[in-house]
């Protein structure tokens, strides 16, 4: 079968970098997607973006779809002819119905029974035929933001200005927004010109003559080589920083590396801020020293060729000196503020209508952060520096420097309140209970800035579930989810074994001071939402998902025993004698729904031998409950307990007739139920 290239670009006005390489993975997948849909063979997809262009290029895309053969199944032979042979109106209804005869009809057995069947050859279309298809595909895409222009109803990142589509040398029809696919495309916006592409294999070699590098890895590579070479003729290290880099690369289709400077006077401002910056406002790369000082340079990227680059840095020069100068106003500005004042102010700062203010939210998480010092037992000294920590977390926030660079919120704490004379642990807390800021930041190192993070969190958290910011679908404004998340990687990272349940009342009963809630029904959504996460982390750590939802069904205690818990089964799941120990454990869950929840049990009431010594071992095993802190130790107890729950079942009827000896046993059953429920629900694991 003959085969040509598919070219298909979409082009755009400047589309935001960030949005770039999430687009262009779509828009292959979507290619990708609709020719194995419709049976067209294919070779390799190769994706270019710019930041005005989406294209792919599609290698050896077959001419024809492939012919295929399908068959149908109709009536049964007894319903599809009489006794004679004679064809019934089914089977020619049937054969009518796959556009064939009845002389079309053969039979097949399945399961005893003979069914009339046809094979009905379907010739493949031509691919120049439905590859106008590619319109819908266009307007199909979806985008984190997205625009209308014009009269249009086309809602997409940014208004198309030309498309281009090919199926070799032939143009493919269709129209989307007013704009007909052709073979012209737009070359760099001022070193560039218009261009015809006439054969889709020609489609990067043409836009890089027109000063477009289209292949985004190429141009990345072509920007890290310039670095580098910079770093070699002037002996500096530029940090590598890949997302800056992407960024970079997103932002230029024809990229020139150059450098320039700013006055040594701003180095006395602290890092963070030159590199926020430098990095965050204008996208330059900080330059350091062999030692990992900071430098007066930077190194930028043009969208254009070397010409005139010393006035392209020149001006680069001036905006990033405007930039500093007003840093250093701010940051000598900032030096006139004492702490107690910076507190005072957030009292006129409104943290959410509903929740009240920034003032009032730190003497929540100051009142948290005692409570949470008291369950995990600190000294008075650790409590002090936590309750300072607290108390002082958020004084930043009415900083100019803050308010300036909002990314710098908690780093400018700590600076200021090293320079205010505050404790090394307090200052680095302002700063680390933010943390984890990100999916890939860490948590606070310091035992202060952990307890300030989970107090602020379950705050952030409490407060938004009381007055109805629950997150749905991917809306989650006051980013819960990363938060409830950071509590959990905090309590594990921490090893803090305290129950999460208990945690959540706490700051409920302190949330009521500022807000009006139902505690029961909030308790129970916060309950509900924490567990998700705590499943999500189970998920990551590949725990089987029958063991997850075994550990999760009880309550809401501490997330390392949870971990732990999960892990220990999930360990033991594959041993010979696994199934035998959940069964016979997962029996007594079962049978034990039926006892009174206020049951007790009377060992004089106890007959068999059997049931006598399960008691016995029954009352071992909680001790070792309540001194082994090791789910292995744990699980192992309950193990060794399987056997004697097997013989008790072998010779002892719990329901019996006697009321008293029924109950009695019933109440045996639901103590020791609760005990294994305590460790996993055993009747929610599958085994075979």
């Amino acid at each position: 079968m003959n085969k040509r290239d598919l070219l298909l670009e979409i082009g755009l006005e400047e589309m935001p970098a960030r949005f770039i390489h999430g687009s262009i993975q779509q828009l292959e997948e979507k290619i990708r997607n609709w020719l194995d849909e419709n049976g067209i063979e294919h070779g390799r997809l190769y994706p270019f973006s710019t930041p005005r262009r989406l294209a792919v290029l599609v290698k050896d895309v077959a001419e024809a779809q492939q012919d295929t053969e399908e068959e149908a199944k109709g009536p049964a032979k007894k319903i599809a002819q009489d006794e004679n042979g004679n064809w019934s109106k089914a089977a020619l209804g049937f054969s009518r119905s796959q556009g064939m005869s009845p002389d079309d009809i053969y039979f097949k057995e399945i399961k005893g029974v003979e069914y009339a069947h046809i094979k009905r050859f379907i010739k493949g279309e031509k691919t120049i035929d439905l590859l106008a298809q590619l319109q819908k595909l266009v307007e199909g895409m979806h985008f984190p933001n997205s625009m209308k222009w014009g009269s249009h109803q086309l809602r997409y990142i940014r208004p198309i200005r030309w498309l281009v589509a090919l199926f070799g040398n032939e143009v493919i029809p269709f129209t989307v927004a007013g704009i007909s696919a052709g073979t012209m495309t737009k070359g760099h916006r001022f070193l560039g010109k218009d261009i015809s592409i006439n054969h889709p294999e020609d489609y990067e070699k043409a836009l890089k003559s027109q000063f477009v590098i289209a292949n985004e890895e190429t141009r990345k590579q072509k920007i890290a080589a310039q670095i580098a070479d910079l770093e070699k003729e002037n002996g500096w290290v530029v940090p590598a920083e890949n997302d800056l880099l992407e960024e970079v690369t997103n932002l230029v289709e024809y990229p020139a590396a150059f450098y320039g400077k700013f006055d040594e006077k701003f180095l006395a401002l602290p890092e963070e801020v030159l590199i926020t910056s430098m990095k965050t406002h204008q996208r330059y790369f900080p330059v350091k020293d062999s030692t990992g000082n900071l430098l007066p340079y930077f190194v930028s990227v043009r969208n254009g060729d070397k010409s005139h680059i010393d006035t392209v840095a020149k001006g680069n020069e001036k905006v990033l000196r405007a930039r500093l100068a007003d840093a250093e106003f701010f940051f000598e500005e900032d030096q006139k503020l004492e702490i107690q004042d910076a507190l005072k102010k957030l009292e006129s700062i409104i943290y959410h209508k509903k929740i009240g203010t920034l003032a009032q939210k730190v003497n929540r998480v100051q009142k948290i952060t005692q409570q949470l010092s008291s369950l995990l037992g600190l000294s008075e000294d650790e409590k002090q520096l936590a309750d300072r920590a607290a108390e002082i977390c958020k004084f930043d926030l009415v900083t100019n420097m803050v308010d300036e660079f909002p990314e710098l919120q908690g780093v400018m704490g700590e600076k200021y309140a090293l320079q205010k004379g505050e404790n090394e642990e307090v200052a680095k807390a302002v700063n680390e209970h933010y943390k984890p800021r990100h999916a890939q930041d860490g948590i606070p190192e310091s035992l202060t800035g952990a307890i300030v993070g989970v107090a602020d969190k379950m705050d952030t958290i409490v407060t938004a579930f009381a007055v109805g910011l629950i997150p749905t679908g991917s809306h989650d404004p006051y980013a819960l989810r990363r938060n409830a998340t950071g509590v959990v990687n905090i309590l594990k990272g921490m090893n803090w074994n305290i129950s999460l349940e208990e945690l959540l009342h706490c700051v409920i009963e302190i949330t009521k001071e500022d807000v009006n809630i139902e505690t029961e029904e909030l308790a129970e959504s916060l309950v509900q939402f924490f567990k998700l996460r705590i499943k999500h982390l189970l998920q990551e750590e590949n725990i089987r998902y029958d063991i997850i939802e075994a550990v999760m069904g009880g309550e809401l205690n501490g997330i390392p025993d949870i971990i732990g818990r999960a892990g220990t089964l999930d360990e033991h799941k594959d041993e010979g004698d696994f199934k035998e120990t959940i069964e016979s454990l997962a029996r007594v869950m079962n049978i034990a729904r039926k006892a009174e929840d206020d049951c007790e049990v009377n060992a004089a009431l106890l007959e068999n031998k059997e049931e006598k010594q399960l008691y016995q071992e029954y009352q071992k095993v909680l001790n070792i409950f309540k001194s082994e802190n090791n789910p292995e130790g744990r699980f192992t107890a309950l193990k060794n307990l399987s056997p004697m729950i097997s013989a008790y079942f072998d010779h002892t009827m719990v329901m019996a007739e006697d009321g008293k000896i029924r109950k009695n046993r019933l109440a045996q059953m639901k103590r020791l139920s609760d005990l294994i429920g305590s460790f996993a629900i055993m009747n929610e694991i599958q085994v075979k």
